[in-house]
């Protein structure tokens, strides 16, 4: 069973999204992704000041298993990127929802979140 946190958004190519205040919000995998990915073994993200719209492809994920594209929930400006992932990218796996993090994006349009899955639609878009 996946972990599911209830105070956050989803989307269904299995991104996360965390509001930070201040229209930043935090972006990563779900634990569900993770799962599916298997180990972790790179993540290429994007550098400080990218500008990326709604379901624009961010960066990629690398596993034993399979490379896959990473796609941005929400438009606006890359602010931060977790460095921690360069030294460590199994990080993903034991923790995707604290130090798995990915980027962290100032928001353009708060509205878009409204587009976003529930943790509620995300379990039943998963099957749980």
């Amino acid at each position: 069973m996946s972990e599911i946190p209830q105070d956050l958004r989803y989307t269904e190519e299995h991104e996360y999204v965390r509001t930070e205040g201040d229209a930043v919000v935090t972006i990563g995998i779900t634990h569900y992704a993770q799962g599916e990915l298997g180990d972790v073994v790179y993540v290429d993200l994007p550098e400080v000041g990218t500008q990326v719209d709604r379901m624009d492809v961010f960066g990629t994920i690398e596993a034993v298993k399979a490379v896959s594209e990473l796609f941005s929930p929400l438009g606006g400006e890359v602010v931060e990127v977790n460095s921690a992932l360069d030294g460590d990218p199994s990080l993903v796996n034991k923790n995707p929802y604290d130090d798995g993090w990915m980027i962290k994006i100032q928001m353009r349009d708060a509205a878009e979140l409204d587009g976003l899955l529930s943790p509620s639609d995300y379990a039943q878009h998963i099957g749980e």
